[in-house]
């Protein structure tokens, strides 16, 4: 089963035997908004991007908005899955495999780029079993389960984090970083006022430990000098309870469910609160902003806590622990960060060393020299 998006000139399969692209990795946005990038810069190359994917996946709404093709197969994870969902898995994989073989055999893909996750499983076997060169991009300083099995059988790792190249062959792994949007490399460093702007945002759904941290912090953030203004995000359920106890506060500040210009909201913010992420730890290097960091605790190999200890260990951000994150703690921490002058500078300064303006255009370069036989 295919669905297309809105593309009218797409070649005929037979006169691309050098020039298809495999796209894999889906189930989450963190893995598919990245690849939407690399796909888009292939497009310019000349090269012709087909993404392999679920229908339950957020492949299946963003790759068709975007244009692309899209071929499904059905497969599930392995991590933090019970029983009955590792058996099934396990009985999709040979299911999967077949059906990305014969995908191959239609397309005859050149190379196939990989960002992880269980969706890419399939691909990456075929792959290996069929020979063809494999480029994965691994966003955490933790790779992912198909990134540690299949690592040593890729052409190149394109990584955020130099911890995670111990995973790959010595000298088939390079730092490019994650692509981000342009508009986040935009934010221009924010003077510091007699205000102090902090952004809490614990991404599209929003984060309960951060919005209750958050919102227990309100009575403490009264008396505090420099005032304090906050942005806070929520995320949909929590935004209205939220909202309205916000707005007897006595506190500046505006509460949302969702923020639509991100960057924007970044140039806005002294300081931003939210979870560590692939997507949010490399906006934050874009956008050379400091961070308190929560990780989200159930993450698959916790990865967000590996990615927040390398952001603290450059003196780019402040780490807490889900289980230690309160209301009380939190403003422990802003007031020690914002007690040493310069202090939140010198943590923006050092979250730039994290900024990979040309991640996309890397990983198609590496891309297109594969499919033309160069490396």
């Amino acid at each position: 089963m295919s669905s297309f998006g809105p593309i009218n000139n797409r070649p005929q399969v037979d006169n691309l035997p050098h020039k298809t692209i495999f796209m894999a990795g889906g189930g989450t946005g963190g893995h598919v908004i990245p690849a939407i990038a690399v796909a888009r810069e292939l497009q310019l190359k000349g090269l012709y991007p087909i993404f392999v994917g679920t229908q339950t996946g957020f492949e299946a709404k963003l790759v068709p908005e975007h244009g692309f093709p899209l071929e499904f197969i059905e497969i599930g994870g392995l991590k933090r899955v019970g029983l009955r969902q590792t058996v099934r898995t396990l009985t999709q994989l040979p299911v999967g495999l077949k059906r990305v073989l014969e995908l191959f055999d239609l397309h005859r893909p050149s190379a196939v780029f990989s960002m992880g996750g269980y969706v890419a499983g399939p691909v990456v076997l075929a792959a290996w079993w069929r020979k063809i060169p494999l480029v994965v991009m691994e966003p955490n300083a933790m790779p992912g389960l198909t990134n540690r099995q299949m690592g040593r059988f890729v052409a190149r790792a394109l990584l955020s984090f130099p911890e995670a190249a111990q995973y790959f062959p010595t000298g088939k792994s390079e730092i490019t970083g994650l692509p981000v949007r342009r508009e986040f490399f935009d934010v221009a460093p924010k003077p510091r006022t007699d205000i102090l702007s902090i952004l809490i945002t614990g991404g599209s759904r929003g984060s309960r430990t951060l919005n209750e941290s958050t919102r227990d912090a309100w009575s403490y953030f009264r008396h505090d000098q420099p005032k304090v203004r906050l942005l806070h995000q929520t995320g949909i359920e929590a935004c209205e309870r939220i909202s309205k106890d916000f707005a007897s506060s006595r506190l500046d500040g505006e509460v949302m469910s969702f923020i639509h210009d991100m960057p924007a909201a970044f140039s806005q913010a002294d300081l931003i609160v939210c979870r560590s992420g692939a997507g949010a730890v490399a906006e934050l290097g874009a956008a050379g902003k400091p961070a308190i960091l929560v990780p989200f605790p159930f993450a698959a190999d916790n990865h967000q806590l590996r990615n927040a200890e390398a952001f603290e260990r450059a003196g780019a951000a402040t780490l807490i622990l889900d289980k230690d994150m309160n209301g009380r703690r939190l403003h422990e921490e802003i007031l020690k960060l914002t007690s040493e002058p310069g202090r939140l500078e010198k943590m923006g300064r050092q979250a730039r060393a994290f900024a990979h303006p040309h991640a996309a255009e890397r990983a198609v370069a590496l891309l297109e020299q594969l499919s033309y036989g160069n490396i």
